[in-house]
């Protein structure tokens, strides 16, 4: 696997590095070590997966609260998202920026969310799939989320009148 550090301190994009032959091709997408090497917290509690069935659906954006703080690594195994992490730690440099990235199940890319971040993506395609490997178990108690256009982060999306769910819509404006 091929890591790539992005402008927000610990969330990387995560590239595979297929060996291909007249078959298809074989890659890791995971590998405890090699994610410790970088930094990473290689703790992996749970797995989720994301169906979308149209363009245009907005999930997020999502994190949970210490001390049920989540690490994510995020794939999209169908179609295509515009995945996008917010930085939410009062301490770090990059503290209320956001870094997007586009990921489809063709680009096999991968991204690494660091615990106190936020996360959301908006589907490109119809019948998308997201798979996410999560370093800590969904706590209801927790959950929390930042509303997908509230201008303390000013995220600019593809599509500007979103699919959402009530509570993704119904987020409170952030507060530093």
């Amino acid at each position: 696997m091929k890591f790539t550090e992005t402008r927000l301190k610990g969330a990387f994009l995560v590239e595979l590095e297929a060996l291909g032959d007249e078959r298809g091709f074989f890659a890791r997408s995971w590998c405890e070590r090699e994610f410790r090497e970088h930094g990473l917290d290689p703790a992996l509690v749970q797995c989720n997966i994301s169906f979308n069935k149209a363009a245009g659906t907005l999930r997020g954006m999502h994190y949970q609260a210490a001390p049920h703080a989540e690490a994510k690594l995020v794939r999209c195994t169908q179609g295509a998202i515009y995945d996008v992490v917010v930085d939410l730690r009062p301490e770090s440099e990059s503290y209320c920026a956001w870094i997007a990235y586009e990921l489809t199940a063709q680009n096999h890319r991968m991204v690494f969310v660091p615990a106190g971040c936020a996360h959301g993506f908006q589907t490109l395609e119809p019948d998308s799939e997201v798979f996410y490997q999560m370093s800590a178990a969904y706590d209801a108690a927790s959950a929390r989320g930042v509303r997908w256009n509230d201008p303390a982060f000013a995220i600019t999306w593809p599509r500007a009148d979103p699919i959402l769910s009530e509570r993704d819509a119904a987020f409170a404006d952030f507060k530093r």
